[in-house]
């Protein structure tokens, strides 16, 4: 029992580092737009996301409740461990080259590798893996493309015959508020993959009887993830910002109002989604309708390649750390 509670300990340890992680490692989605069209200062948009994602993490369990209850089956400690290693070194591997992936998928690929090592195939339910992770996977970021992109052309088609510059004196007031709906979104969403985490292993261990998240989980989960959003994460906040398109105040709103819509509306029905893939999705969106040659797509494609790594790579590893957690009789 003592080793259990030690084990206990652990998990929530490393799912609190996650969501540090996962907080300067998507930073980036949040703030990338308004720091590049130079709307505010780096330390007051990494500030305002910091408070807002906090918010975000308080208002909704239920992407909580699926990553504890509508993934895996029967998972241990030992799995749940396994799972936030896995996550853990994916996320720094690619924070370390830049490239924006998925946190919240390096998380699920974790936990699933880890689970089907423990227990084979029956572990993994495999229906609420398709209409919750794998779908919103490829739709998110195409709603968010198609989105981004019908707002920059109704856009385009109201103030086509507006001063640039009255314009983009708008549209620097504008991004403010959609900046800060975009770092609410992502609180709202990201931050309770650790919830879920967590409440898996206090459910392993007959602490509690049910996927209900407890308070102290919520607020541990969003302090952790407002901390780390507070730290930054300069790298692939260059990507976002500079790599993908050259972004003007009026570009930065349209992308971020679309992506917030979709994280918002897959929050709602407790869809794990990725923000990164979203805000992305919508940056391409925007570019694209102005023209195609304005997105730099070989960008695009080295980040689809970390997207379809991300689940099989994070799973890998979290299975071969459960080997050696397993091989070392923990749990």
């Amino acid at each position: 029992m003592h080793s259990i509670s030690i084990l206990l300990i652990m998990i929530v340890i490393f799912a609190l580092v996650f969501d540090f992680i996962n907080g300067f490692h998507d930073t980036a989605n949040a703030i990338a737009t308004v720091v590049s069209t130079r709307v505010l200062s780096p330390r007051a948009a990494i500030l305002m996301a910091a408070v807002l994602n906090f918010g975000g993490a308080l208002v909704s369990t239920q992407v909580a409740k699926t990553i504890a209850s509508g993934l895996v089956y029967g998972a241990t400690q030992t799995v749940v461990l396994s799972a936030l290693i896995g996550a853990i070194v994916w996320n720094l591997i690619t924070w370390r080259y830049g490239i924006p992936s998925s946190s919240s998928h390096a998380l699920i690929g974790g936990l699933c590798g880890a689970a089907f090592v423990h227990g084979g195939a029956a572990t993994i339910l495999w229906n609420g893996l398709l209409l919750k992770v794998l779908i919103p996977l490829v739709t998110s970021p195409v709603a968010g493309f198609l989105l981004g992109f019908l707002i920059m052309k109704i856009i385009y088609a109201l103030f086509s015959h507006s001063h640039p510059g009255q314009v983009s004196h708008w549209f620097r007031r504008l991004q403010i508020v959609s900046a800060a709906l975009m770092a609410f979104s992502h609180g709202q969403n990201d931050a309770q993959k650790s919830m879920g985490i967590i409440t898996i292993a206090l459910m392993s261990q007959g602490l509690i009887k049910s996927n209900s998240i407890p308070l102290w989980v919520v607020l541990a989960c969003a302090t952790a993830m407002a901390l780390g959003t507070s730290s930054g994460g300069w790298r692939i906040i260059r990507t976002m910002g500079h790599k993908i398109l050259r972004l003007e105040p009026v570009h930065g709103f349209a992308a971020e109002t679309s992506a917030s819509i979709v994280i918002l509306l897959a929050g709602r029905f407790g869809a794990p989604v990725s923000t990164t893939h979203v805000i992305s999705g919508s940056i391409f969106g925007v570019g694209a309708s102005k023209r195609l040659s304005a997105v730099r797509w070989g960008v695009a494609q080295s980040m689809l390649v970390a997207w379809v790594l991300t689940l099989p790579a994070s799973g890998f590893i979290a299975a071969i750390s459960y080997l050696l957690l397993h091989k070392l009789g923990v749990g």
